[in-house]
């Protein structure tokens, strides 16, 4: 099964970074998208299946707090794994988005040992 993901990032180079980094996991991938803020990721949603999203917390437009928020209250994305990737990294806001349903947290930088690590925690593993 190859999986489909979702990065949800207002910085280009992160995103990049970030799907170099999937590829360097050696995960099955079907499809990496990109949104550069939380609306543009629930219009992707409407026309793409993902399997798990990683978004960052502060972005324009839509932050992935509000984007957690949206996904929750509907019913097609609510179940779709979330892990959260940001420079953030207080235990009082850790604990706050895990209440909200997320995941997983990742603090940038990131290594591909912390990507992968998330992912087999939200996941499950993979034959490499």
């Amino acid at each position: 099964m190859a999986y489909s993901i979702l990065i949800v990032d207002d910085s280009d180079t992160i995103r990049a970074v970030l799907e170099r980094t999937l590829h360097m996991t050696k995960l099955p991938l079907d499809e990496i998208i990109h949104a550069g803020h939380g609306r543009e990721a629930l219009n992707k949603l409407n026309d793409t299946w993902v399997d798990i999203i990683f978004t960052d917390i502060n972005m324009p437009h839509m932050n992935g707090i509000e984007l957690i928020d949206n996904l929750k209250k509907n019913a097609e994305y609510a179940e779709i794994p979330v892990v959260i990737i940001s420079t953030e990294g207080s235990t009082t806001r850790i604990e706050e988005l895990k209440k909200k349903g997320i995941q997983g947290y990742l603090r940038k930088p990131f290594t591909p040992e912390n990507v992968r690590d998330a992912i087999i925690e939200t996941l499950g593993g993979w034959d490499e």
